[in-house]
């Protein structure tokens, strides 16, 4: 009794059985009843003709009325009968129709459990079952849109990992073949290709983590303004290196619940990529501004980096917070290609939004960060 086919099947015969019982009881008690007041009102008395005023009759009109009794009797029976094969026919065939997308179903998901997201299930008539097959297919998009980036993501690691390799294997043979010296010069290149390994592994452990759900953070109420000093402070040796000028334009305090190690690290990542976008220009220069805005009636707290470096193209302002998607003047830095990926993450994990824009190529870039204000 736990397959639903036969739970369908023995609850269409039960009702059938239940209201054919139902109405042999009645129509067997109403039909002498109503017999008897018909024929009383015609004067034939209670039995019929020769029946009496208080006996049941034995006379020809008692014998009619037991003959209609018999033949009700007899009707009900083979009504009964009738409509408990009609519903098992209809039981049978019920069952069948609302199973069938079921088992398609059923079909559907053993295949995406297999590994095979191309599955489409149609549509059924009923309402709640064509929402169920919406919902399959939906999942198999969303497995296959999963697999698509777990494979990409496989192939980008491994684009990026085997550049350093292959430099690292290049200078280890040629000191073992006695092609090149051990010196200072070829060993400091050896470790700056395994601190970009290193880099990215830690890289890709942040972003698993934060996708995942499971980056720590310790939420406290900050000042984004003193955030954002602490970091232009730790940053501007590098930029004076590069002849990069950075101002800063933050009048005010501006309150938000963050983690400030983690807001750090994003801000450090928006100067670092104004920095390469800008280094190799004359004049180049830096503009990080905090400013307090009101999105969709809520108070927010707008930081905002903008240089007037090589600017994006196209749809590179959406395409740089892709995985390893680096920009034209970014491609050939040491960076691991997922550091906005990080970054946009971490201001999402916060409740805020990361995004980019900009006029065009050698018109510079804006990258804004949105944060709620406490």
């Amino acid at each position: 009794m736990k397959r639903l086919s036969v739970r369908l099947f023995v609850s269409h015969l039960a009702v059938a059985l239940v209201g054919g019982l139902v109405t042999f009881v009645l129509v067997r008690l109403l039909v002498p009843r109503l017999y008897d007041e018909a024929a009383h009102g015609m004067g034939l008395g209670r039995g019929g003709p020769g029946g009496g005023a208080g006996g049941q009759g034995m006379g020809p009109g008692g014998e009619l009325r037991e003959l209609i009794a018999t033949a009700v009797d007899q009707s009900l029976l083979i009504g009964v009968i009738a409509g408990a094969i009609a519903a098992m026919l209809i039981g049978l065939f019920a069952s069948w129709r609302l199973l069938k997308p079921l088992r398609e179903m059923q079909h559907a998901t053993r295949q995406l459990a297999a590994g095979d997201y191309r599955l489409q299930v149609e549509r059924p008539g009923t309402t709640e079952l064509a929402d169920l097959a919406e919902d399959v297919n939906a999942l198999a998009g969303a497995l296959a849109s999963t697999d698509q980036r777990r494979v990409r993501l496989i192939s980008d690691v491994a684009h990026e990992m085997r550049t350093p390799l292959t430099v690292i294997d290049g200078y280890v043979e040629g000191m073992i073949d006695g092609v090149f010296v051990a010196e200072p010069e070829r060993l400091a290149q050896i470790s700056t290709e395994v601190r970009r390994l290193r880099r990215l592994a830690d890289d890709l452990s942040t972003l698993s983590r934060v996708e995942e759900g499971q980056l720590e953070l310790d939420m406290a109420e900050v000042d984004l303004a003193e955030v954002v000093e602490r970091t232009v402070t730790r940053l501007e040796p590098q930029f004076g290196e590069a002849g990069v000028r950075l101002h800063t334009l933050m009048p005010g305090r501006f309150t938000v619940r963050v983690d400030a190690d983690r807001l750090g690290q994003v801000i450090a990542n928006l100067l670092g990529n104004a920095l390469r976008a800008t280094r190799d220009r004359a004049g180049g220069e830096v503009l990080v501004g905090v400013a307090r805005k009101s999105e969709s009636g809520r108070p927010v707290a707008r930081l905002t980096v903008t240089d007037n470096g090589v600017g994006l193209a196209g749809d590179e302002p959406t395409k740089i917070f892709e995985r390893f998607y680096r920009a034209a003047p970014a491609r050939d830095t040491e960076g691991s290609g997922i550091g906005l990926t990080i970054a946009r993450d971490i201001v999402r994990a916060h409740g805020g939004e990361l995004a980019a824009n900009s006029p065009g190529p050698g018109r510079g870039a804006t990258l804004t960060l949105t944060l709620p204000l406490v």
